[in-house]
């Protein structure tokens, strides 16, 4: 029997254990290894990932997994991997565990993907390259542009930091168990953008506030959201899913200056 059936996938984990290891080859080769010499693989599982990361010969080169059946997994196949960090990423403190540039790769976990995006979004300036394999829905939807209606929140704050790249899609049928739908590999690369040129924690705000009525135009979802001293934007009568990242930037600049602040 394989060895590896010694680790089961523990559905509250949202565990779908990769079984190709041609596609776990493509996966770990998408890291272009530029910029950055350390490398964080979320939730390794039963490592058939880990083995090509090794290969690529990285100098700082460490796993977290949360699945202490998968820890002792990966100490036990992976001997010379000596830095197994047992916890949940989530909760994981980046500025005080690493002090360098890193990229970050993995399998992701349906049901925390977005979570984890989130996260690598708050600590962009350490966080130059992220390659993962998320639900195929969700990929799409981070790589897609102005005019898609799979264009929202994510895709706009993500663009706003990161080249965004769909690479390629893999089938269900190559993990254990197999997930009800495809999933979809994507590799986002931090851009030159240093600052928006705005106020950045409204911008954000900007964005959820409009795409959380994404059927209404923004005159209707800016007013719900925020106090104006003025309602003549001249773009007021689009929807969100019709701007560009740099049209929500200039958009954030003019409720900043129109909006009634609180003291």
């Amino acid at each position: 029997m394989d060895q590896r059936n010694k680790v089961y996938p523990k559905k509250n984990l949202g565990q779908h254990f990769l079984k190709d290891t041609a596609i776990a080859s493509r996966i770990a080769g998408s890291l272009t290894g530029e910029g950055y010499n350390t490398v964080l693989e979320i939730g390794p599982g039963m490592g058939i990932l880990t083995g090509y990361l090794l290969e690529r010969g990285f100098s700082d080169f460490r796993v977290i997994e949360i699945d202490n059946e998968s820890v002792h997994y990966i100490k036990e196949h992976f001997p010379g991997l000596t830095n197994i960090i047992t916890g949940d990423f989530l909760s994981m403190d980046i500025e005080k565990v690493f002090d360098n540039k890193m990229a970050i790769i993995g399998n992701f976990p349906y049901n925390i993907s977005t979570q984890i995006l989130f996260k690598v979004l708050k600590h962009r300036e350490k966080v130059v390259e992220i390659t993962g394999m998320l639900q195929k829905e969700v990929a799409e939807r981070i790589c897609a542009g102005p005019g898609s209606k799979t264009y929202g929140i994510l895709s706009v704050l993500l663009q706003a930091f990161y080249k965004t790249e769909y690479l390629f899609t893999v089938s269900e049928h190559v993990f254990s168990p197999p997930p009800k739908v495809k999933s979809g590999v994507i590799r986002l690369t931090r851009n030159d953008v240093m600052s928006l040129g705005c106020d950045e924690v409204l911008f954000f705000r900007v964005v959820k506030a409009c795409f959380n009525q994404r059927r209404k135009t923004l005159r209707n979802s800016v007013r719900a959201a925020f106090e104006l001293t003025r309602d003549d934007y001249h773009e007021f009568g689009l929807r969100p899913e019709q701007l560009s990242v740099e049209q929500f930037i200039q958009l954030t600049r003019w409720i900043d200056e129109n909006r009634i602040k609180s003291e």
